[in-house]
């Protein structure tokens, strides 16, 4: 089939490869944001895709305003059998009803479950076992049309989002041409998506969404800290009573050693770092004090050797 393929990040990238370099189907364009200004010298950034579009010569097209007549002319003759969407806008209504095969979206959930755009990172902090990757049939509202085909993966105890993310890139580049075939051969089924069950969404994840509430239990901040790492990355405040900084803690692991300490004192052995919470002994293994690196706890440890009590709060 004739394909246009829409997306942004690097998650997209390896939908758009295995398409144009591992299936039988052409890519005949690629749309993408436009460039955007960023950085102190507010040099032009370019989005990842549109980088792999240049890299091997494909179409490409970077509308403003995706109902503009000019871009809504030049796709149409293009002149598509499908559309595939990963990881970009919400699309209107001229473009997705425009191929004969429809548009059908990637996204990073076992959908209905985690709609919304931040489905890896919530189903990694509310401690499911398993996740996966669902093409599903656009339509007019978000994340709820028509599902094609789902894959899945294990979510392992200490597993974060960038393990995860991984995962879920490769095998739904995979499922994105398995597809593609199904479309074209007229072997796929689209089947509605249960609405029956109790949903669990994923919205968009703000600074304040990061925060860590050491009065939790040891789970659900174990589970908060490894679903928002590497990115966006949870926080927290750390000092003692004349000043507190902010401080990022990227990956720990729960224990059961039992160490003396107040409660929320950072505990610091040797080697090792601690929170002591209600319920246990977390260990901190990779964070970033303010206006630092990222930094191992030992290293951590080593430039706090003069201080005597630390607490988070």
């Amino acid at each position: 089939m004739r394909v246009v393929f829409m997306g942004t990040p690097g998650f997209a990238v390896a939908s758009l490869n295995e398409i144009h370099k591992n299936s039988n189907h052409e890519v005949v364009g690629v749309v993408t944001v436009p460039d955007k200004p960023a950085g102190r010298g507010q040099k032009l950034n370019i989005s990842d895709v549109k980088k792999y579009a240049l890299d091997n010569d494909l179409k490409l097209l970077q509308p403003v305003k995706l109902k503009d007549e000019q871009f809504l002319s030049d796709l149409k003759s293009l002149n598509a059998d499908v559309f595939v969407v990963v990881a970009f806008r919400m699309l209107p209504k001229a473009v997705w009803s425009m191929p004969t095969k429809g548009t059908f979206n990637l996204h990073g959930s076992l959908l209905p479950q985690y709609r919304g755009a931040a489905p890896i990172n919530w189903a990694v902090m509310n401690g499911e076992t398993k996740t996966g990757v669902t093409t599903f049939l656009i339509d007019e509202e978000i994340d709820t049309g028509n599902i094609l085909i789902t894959d899945e993966v294990t979510i392992g105890e200490n597993d974060n989002v960038g393990v995860i993310h991984e995962q879920l890139m490769e095998i739904g580049a995979r499922l994105v041409v398995t597809t593609l075939d199904g479309l074209a051969n007229d072997e796929l089924k689209p089947h509605p998506q249960d609405e029956s069950i109790e949903l669990k969404h994923a919205p968009k994840i703000f600074k304040e969404d990061c925060k860590i509430d050491w009065n939790q239990s040891i789970d659900t901040i174990h589970n908060k800290i490894r679903g928002l790492s590497p990115y966006p990355c949870a926080w927290t405040t750390y000092g003692n009573e004349e000043s507190f900084k902010t401080l990022k803690i990227y990956g720990g692991i729960k224990t059961e050693i039992e160490k003396t300490g107040e409660l929320f004192e950072l505990v610091r052995t040797k080697n090792n770092l601690y929170v002591h919470l209600n319920d246990g002994m977390y260990e901190i293994l990779e964070l970033q004090p303010e206006g630092k690196r990222k930094m191992s706890a030992k290293d951590f440890i080593n430039g706090h050797q003069n201080e005597a009590q630390i607490f988070v709060k």
